[in-house]
């Protein structure tokens, strides 16, 4: 029986269309997923994303050391109430999981992690907080919500007292407010401003009613995925994974090179394979044809195949179809993309697709 998060009620009485994801019973779309889309993009949406995974660590010094080893990128640039989104490796440089951290202060830090790799995660971690003698527990009492879209800070102003509704709108994006037993960080999959709280289970549904309340349109996992890629962002199991690094998935980013004595797990494949210099570039791609761009179709450029799509859709913001690939580097500005046996032609563009206000 597939899981179900605090609010599989409140889905069901929207008439949600629940789809398994991961292993939860999860809404796809509330009626339709386009009209959500363009909800989040002009407007407010809200999401249940519940089903991430929650993990407190309560020592911050223990923990601290523990994350510079763990993580690629460096939670020593963080400072009480700052967030990072980093990549969790395999010694080879692999992709176990991208995640993000947050700075608690004399808390700890929280990580949320991604539902579909909950359990190799946390085998993962184990081990390496006993060596550090890190504890850790999951938060699976917790549940987790996200409003977003330009609207999104506006809508809040009717649900959150005023003190701290203020300070959420003066707080810069990837950093978080913990108030009255909520957890407010300005972060979040769309591209959109808005906000992720996390709060108790049993509170969860009272908040999802007074969002409602607000004009704030529920909006599943379909609209999620089109907003998300329109942004450029990666997602787990389609654009990176333990075959692939950072530095082949459009993530160098997220590497923290300095400082160069940090020995972090994956560091020593990571290395080798800048100084050699990646074989593969990510790239963004722009049908220029009628069509839809989905992951696993081929990317060719004359006669040649020089990679492969790895997530794709159409964009209801760009009314065309866009993907993001993991190609031969050198790649110039056009291609084609295999699209159901026709080879489609392709602008080679940059991600993200959309701009957005910063």
């Amino acid at each position: 029986m597939a899981k179900r998060t605090p609010l599989y009620h409140c889905h069901l009485a929207l008439g949600a269309k629940l789809v398994d994801f991961g292993g939860w019973d999860m809404p796809l779309h509330y009626g339709s997923q386009l009209k959500e889309h363009h909800q989040v993009r002009n407007a407010a949406g809200m999401f249940d994303v519940s089903h991430m995974t929650i993990v407190d660590f309560p020592d911050p010094d223990a923990t601290r050391a523990l994350l510079r080893y763990l993580l690629a990128n460096d939670v020593a640039r963080l400072y009480p109430g700052k967030a990072l989104y980093t990549c969790m490796l395999n010694d080879t440089g692999g992709v176990i999981d991208d995640l993000i951290v947050y700075d608690q202060g004399d808390s700890g830090y929280r990580l949320v992690l991604n539902a579909a790799t909950r359990d190799k995660d946390l085998t993962w971690i184990a081990p390496q907080a006993e060596r550090f003698n890190a504890a850790w527990h999951e938060r699976d009492d917790l549940a987790m919500l996200a409003v977003q879209g330009p609207e999104a800070l506006a809508k809040l102003e009717a649900i959150l007292d005023a003190k701290t509704w203020q300070t959420v709108c003066a707080s810069r994006r990837f950093h978080a407010v913990e108030s009255g037993g909520e957890f407010i960080a300005r972060t979040g999959y769309t591209g959109e401003d808005g906000v992720e709280i996390m709060l108790s289970a049993q509170d969860a549904p009272t908040l999802w009613d007074r969002l409602l309340d607000a004009g704030v349109a529920p909006c599943g996992l379909g609209a999620r995925d089109t907003l998300r890629l329109e942004a450029g962002m990666s997602l787990y199991g389609n654009d990176m994974d333990e075959t692939t690094t950072p530095l082949v998935s459009g993530l160098g980013w997220t590497v923290a090179w300095q400082p160069p004595d940090r020995d972090f797990i994956g560091r020593a494949a990571l290395e080798q394979q800048r100084a050699a210099g990646a074989p593969q570039a990510f790239i963004g791609l722009v049908l220029e044809e009628r069509g839809v761009l989905r992951s696993h179709q081929t990317v060719h450029a004359g006669n040649q195949e020089i990679g492969v799509t790895t997530s794709g859709a159409f964009s209801p913001t760009l009314n065309r179809g866009i993907a993001l690939a993991r190609v031969t580097t050198g790649v110039g500005e056009q291609c084609q993309v295999n699209v159901r046996g026709k080879r489609l032609s392709a602008r080679v563009v940059k991600p993200p697709f959309i701009s957005r206000p910063s």
